[in-house]
């Protein structure tokens, strides 16, 4: 029939219907009803739930993330915090305002990171009832003109159109197609993974979420440096820093001790690499409770030991001088004292302090604390070669070089100090009659005597440490598992392709049976026209033409086009 509609009358006709869009009066529209509180309630719902705004959040947390990496956390090293503070007094209180010294515990990070978890939930729950209800569900019927769809082929055969449509139903299934029959065709749908993948993906994102929140609330994470011969027990005492979680508490702390033993390092003796570490192994003496049964064991780097979830990790290596002092009267006030002594370089060139607190007296009987500022190298060049820094990381030729100090150290005050630093505001330096200052460097076995028989220093010997790193993250196993279940929800939601399959099998005017079959992908891939045109050499061969002998004979079947399904193209004008 010809459309003898003319362009002023369509144009009248998107005219009405342009004012048929509202029922209301133009005069009423600007005293419509307020949404209320409900109303308004519902709106900022379906705004927070919808994928567009949970794909913002996570866009939003990922960039609220960098200020944390860039500038020094609390949390993680408060020196480094003082020292920014100190060199950027501009920046710092601006900085403190917005909480960027604290990113990840600040208020509005955890806003974005509640708004996220709540916004995932929102958008889970109706996509997994809309997909239970799918799986409950069959595949829709065929649609009525077959060939307006993407992918589509037909043949013409004498088998009945019951026996085409059973075997489709059993090929589509064995192609593990959900399959019905549905009137006079089959329809099958299959790719259900894809949605699959995309709630699991969802999932995963809330489970780590989650563990992460968790394991922020509950970790604990500590330093302890250990002198071979010495031990630690799982105690806030004992830890040289501690750091926790909002919600741990001191019964969170899982019961065991260790003894280190002995340590071991191996370093790269010579060529371009000489001086770097081949092993460094921790030899350990260890036991889980108060009465637990003592094991041995090795840590090394990366290979921490495991002890109900807490795990010691060795992370850092030095050297303490054994240091004997002798006050004037040849008292010994510090017998064979190992000082740990921390590295400035590669090769361990070392300082540190060496503290007398008690028992101390001069040549007038008074009591004095003595300091000594210590400078150690594990392998001395030599006398007249040089400076005193180590020439390798390993004991080959060690040097103790000590200046000597006199009076108060600070050390009752009640202000904290370091115990690697001499505080020396109270403290006065040794000097001979010169007028020299004392300074000496010592070999193994000798003394340094304090001018006018004040005491002596004997450099012993020397041990090894390892500084150890106590952590605690709780819900790491699930942090993980989510990841891996993240990482394959993605994997599915991107590679499985949804589909559809109808196959239409009708006995004609003629009295031969018309197959079509069509096929409808979710997206536009080349997977679909390819595996319907398989599924129709398939179901072909499984069902094909009842021809009596003679006539197959007379047929060429290459040139017959009753007998093979033409190719599974887009068909023209196809609708996506």
């Amino acid at each position: 029939m010809t459309d003898t509609t003319t362009p002023a009358a369509e144009d009248q006709d998107l005219g009405a219907a342009g004012s048929q869009l509202s029922t209301a009066p133009r005069e009423e529209t600007p005293n419509l009803p307020s949404l209320g509180v409900i109303g308004w309630a519902r709106w900022f719902w379906r705004q927070l739930t919808s994928m567009r705004v949970a794909l913002l959040l996570l866009l939003l947390l990922s960039l609220a993330a960098i200020p944390g990496s860039l500038i020094p956390q609390t949390g993680v090293d408060a020196t480094r915090v003082a020292d920014f503070r100190r060199r950027h007094e501009t920046l710092a209180p601006l900085y403190d305002t917005l909480g960027l010294f604290h990113v990840y515990s600040s208020v509005w990070f955890s806003a974005i990171y509640i708004l996220l978890f709540v916004s995932l939930i929102g958008c889970i729950i109706p996509r997994t009832w809309q997909f239970v209800g799918q799986l409950r569900g069959r595949p829709p019927g065929a649609p009525r003109r077959l060939t307006r769809l993407p992918a589509y082929t037909t043949w013409r055969t004498d088998a009945d159109p019951e026996q085409i449509r059973e075997s489709a139903l059993a090929l589509l299934r064995k192609r593990r197609f959900r399959a019905h029959v549905a009137g006079d065709a089959v329809a099958a749908e299959k790719g259900y993974l894809r949605e699959v993948g995309n709630l699991l993906f969802h999932l995963a994102l809330i489970v780590m979420l989650v563990a992460f929140a968790w394991g922020q609330l509950f970790k604990y994470e500590g330093n302890k440096l250990v002198v071979e011969g010495d031990g630690f027990a799982n105690t806030l005492t004992q830890y040289d820093d501690f750091k926790s979680g909002n919600l741990f508490t001191q019964d969170d702390l899982d019961p065991f001790s260790f003894q280190l033993r002995d340590f071991r390092g191996t370093y790269e003796p010579s060529g371009p690499n000489r001086g770097t570490a081949r092993t460094f192994e921790a030899h350990l003496t260890y036991s889980v409770g108060a009465y637990g049964e003592e094991r041995e064991t090795t840590v090394e780097v990366n290979e921490p030991l495991d002890i109900g979830g807490s795990k010691v990790y060795l992370v850092s290596h030095g050297y303490a001088p054994v240091v004997t002092v002798r006050d004037a009267s040849g008292k010994v006030v510090l017998d064979k004292e190992a000082v740990a002594m921390l590295p400035q370089d590669g090769n361990i060139t070392s300082t540190g302090a060496i503290k007398v607190m008690d028992g101390y007296r001069n040549a007038r009987g008074e009591r004095e604390q003595l300091g000594f500022q210590a400078f150690f190298v594990p392998t001395f060049a030599g006398e007249g070669s040089g400076t005193m820094l180590s020439q390798f990381p390993a004991l080959l030729n060690p040097r103790l070089a000590l200046n000597a100090f006199h009076g108060d150290l600070g050390v009752d005050s009640g202000i904290p100090q370091s115990v690697y630093q001499l505080d020396k505001k109270h403290l006065k330096e040794f000097k001979d009659a010169d007028g020299q200052l004392s300074k000496q460097r010592l070999k193994i076995g000798e003394t340094m005597d304090l001018p006018g028989g004040q005491g002596s220093i004997t450099f012993e010997g020397v041990q090894e440490w390892a500084g150890f790193q106590i952590a605690k993250q709780p819900a790491s196993g699930w942090a993980l598992g989510g990841a891996l279940a993240a990482i394959l929800g993605l994997s599915a939601s991107l590679f499985v392709q949804r589909r559809r399959v109808w196959v239409r099998a009708a006995r004609g005017a003629d009295g031969v049976t018309v197959v079509e079959m069509a096929g409808l992908g979710r997206s536009e891939s080349a997977k679909v026209p390819e595996e319907l045109g398989d599924l129709a050499g398939r179901l072909y061969q499984d069902a094909p033409s009842p021809q009596d002998p003679e006539q197959e004979q007379e047929q060429d079947p290459e040139t017959d086009p009753t007998t093979h399904p033409t190719t599974a193209v887009p068909a023209e004008g196809a609708e996506k």
